[in-house]
């Protein structure tokens, strides 16, 4: 129904975004890479690549910086055992790149890395799209800018919230460290979520 949503970002959260567009606010939930994407962007124009779910109770927009991340999103619901915010997760674990190369090379276990996949899955995930890599184009690395510590820390702690885990839980994660990287620079949200994703 929608191929894409473009117009004036209103406001961003690292799982949310709305764009105006002609006066109408749309809610697109987005992953940590898109987040990302918007984030550093010159300006306040935007155009998402959307996936419209419409189920008997609820309606939901995803939005996604480029083309190739809806495809690997699409392909991933398409695969039993993967819901919507499962393949989210996967898409804020990792980049589209890093995914495909995981499924090229049949690496179960970094896929079984991501929180929310068991073992079968992973390997439901490999073997069913190891054929259809070549359909998702390839991405750049990102290179995300630094934050505050706390204002990285309190996205970070909206978004596994809203990522669906519990809220003491990740109060308890975040709280426990001072969250910087090894040269003693502050940790970006990306990092963070990234860091809080593997150890919930």
């Amino acid at each position: 129904m929608y191929e894409y949503i473009q117009g004036k970002l209103a406001s961003l959260e690292p799982t949310q975004a709305v764009i105006d567009c002609g006066g109408v606010g749309y809610l697109l939930e987005i992953s940590l890479n898109t987040y990302e994407t918007l984030r550093r962007a010159e300006d306040d124009s935007v155009k998402l690549y959307a996936h419209h779910v419409v189920r008997e109770d609820a309606q939901q927009l995803f939005g996604f910086s480029d083309m190739a991340e809806r495809e690997m999103f699409r392909l991933l619901v398409g695969i039993s055992g993967v819901g919507n915010q499962t393949a989210r997760v996967m898409l804020s674990s990792l980049t589209v790149d890093e995914l495909r190369t995981a499924i090229q090379a049949q690496d179960v276990k970094k896929v079984q890395r991501v929180k929310g996949i068991g073992a079968k899955t992973a390997q439901r995930i490999v073997l069913e799209l190891a054929d259809k890599m070549g359909l998702v184009g390839m991405q750049s690395p990102l290179s995300p800018k630094g934050v505050q510590a706390n204002q990285a820390r309190d996205e970070a702690m909206t978004a596994l919230t809203m990522l669906g885990f519990a809220k003491p839980a990740v109060e308890k994660l975040l709280m426990s460290t001072d969250w910087k990287n090894a040269d003693g620079s502050p940790m970006t949200v990306e990092e963070i979520i990234k860091e809080g994703l593997k150890r919930l």
